[in-house]
């Protein structure tokens, strides 16, 4: 028996039961919607954050143990580069602090930074909105100096570029006969940016190396920012700084930095996708129902198929086929329909979530070609896997058996 035989049979059985393939049909095609859909949702969230995570963060920090600090920032720097690998490096000062502004207090970051250098490992500079960066390296009159602050804080301190706002740090009290006397500090700001990140916006500051020095009380700086060629590689990067620089540096990447929270990221992808999965199942149980159903009520059919030389492999072939015709329909339908689904949900960005607790503002969807490919081919091959107990059925069937009740 030749292949269209078989196809044309199949074909045959399943427009004379069109209701019922279009339903089983419509259960593959909501459950491959459904996943392109959450996995659209979580990629999407996964590479939105990390983007904004890693254009506000380097992609690899560098400390160094002996001396507590780096001296002379701008060797390092050269030397830094000498790594394979590196791409830019830039000195920070961490520190934290209170700022005051017309009778509102708020909890300062302050990092300070090389704005040359800043911009060849973050993506700070692009993204301030109003002033510049690199005016955080000018002197001004009756303050320390200047400081780029994130747009949420500078909202709730109500300043704009050319506005002035103190600070206090616990490193800037003096000692007097009262004890240690808080002394506050003037900051003018410069500029205001945007990274789309909460945690920044909200509570950043960025100013000059010389003017975090002497609001903490520093002479050194604190760590090393690294960007890399691969973002992938930043890792293997991380590992080969003290191998090449010696025991004295200690290095850590993103991905070590913000573990947990992709960690989680990731376990919800799977739980979701497995959750999800049980939908393709379940529609997986009708194509089986359905077959062996078929296959009680053709019986007769069959039966006359195998005394016309039709073998239990063409049999077999041809529950197969219709398996296998209801599964590439339904996963086409619901790709399409996912994609879909996904591109408007992306396109008006429909879906938003409060920015104060989510380092995003709204929810993007992403799919790559590789997991369409791996959920239409799962689907496709649950669906024939459901054919075989009805395929297995149909081909033991005993012509002499199922025409002696007929």
């Amino acid at each position: 028996m030749s292949l269209s035989f078989e196809w044309y049979v199949a074909t045959r059985y399943l427009l004379a039961r069109r209701r019922q393939a279009f339903i089983f049909a419509s259960g593959v095609a909501v459950g491959v919607m459904a996943l392109v859909i959450a996995l659209a949702l979580m990629t999407g969230m996964q590479e939105d954050i990390r983007d904004k995570l890693i254009g506000a963060q380097a992609h690899v920090y560098v400390h160094k143990i002996a001396g507590g600090g780096f001296d002379d920032y701008r060797s390092e720097t050269a030397l830094l580069m000498t790594v394979p690998g590196v791409l830019g490096a830039a000195p920070s000062i961490l520190g934290q602090a209170v700022a005051s502004s017309s009778g509102t207090n708020a909890f300062i970051s302050i990092k300070g930074i090389d704005p040359t250098l800043e911009a060849q490992v973050t993506d700070v500079d692009d993204s301030v909105i109003r002033g510049s960066l690199q005016d955080v390296a000018k002197a001004y009159e009756g303050v320390l100096g200047g400081v780029v602050v994130g747009e949420e804080l500078a909202l709730r301190l109500g300043v704009s570029v050319g506005d002035e706002f103190s600070v206090l740090s616990p490193q800037s009290a003096t000692l007097s006969p009262m004890g240690l006397v808080p002394r506050l500090q003037r900051l003018r700001v410069v500029g205001v940016f945007s990274l789309g990140l909460y945690e920044y916006d909200n509570a950043y500051g960025f100013v000059a190396l010389d003017v975090a020095g002497r609001l903490f009380r520093k002479d050194r700086v604190d760590l090393m920012e690294l960007r890399v060629a691969d973002l992938n590689d930043a890792a293997a990067v991380a590992r080969v700084v003290p191998e090449t620089l010696g025991a004295g540096y200690w290095a850590e990447d993103w991905g070590q930095l913000n573990r947990a929270l992709f960690s989680a990221l990731w376990l919800e992808k799977m739980a979701i996708s497995i959750s999800i999965g049980l939908i393709m199942a379940v529609a997986a149980l009708n194509i089986v129902a359905s077959l062996i159903l078929l296959v009680m009520e053709k019986s007769r059919d069959i039966a006359i198929l195998k005394t016309m030389g039709a073998g239990g492999r063409s049999i077999r072939r041809i529950f197969v086929l219709q398996g296998g015709i209801i599964g590439v329909v339904g996963t086409l339908v619901g790709i399409v329909g996912g994609l879909a689904v996904s591109y408007v949900a992306d396109r008006y960005q429909l879906i938003q979530i409060p920015g104060d607790v989510y380092p995003i503002s709204w929810v993007p969807f992403r799919i790559g070609p590789l997991e369409i490919v791996l959920v239409g081919a799962a689907a496709i091959l649950i669906c024939l896997l459901a054919t075989i107990p009805a395929s297995r059925r149909a081909s033991g069937l005993e012509p002499a058996e199922a025409l002696r009740h007929q």
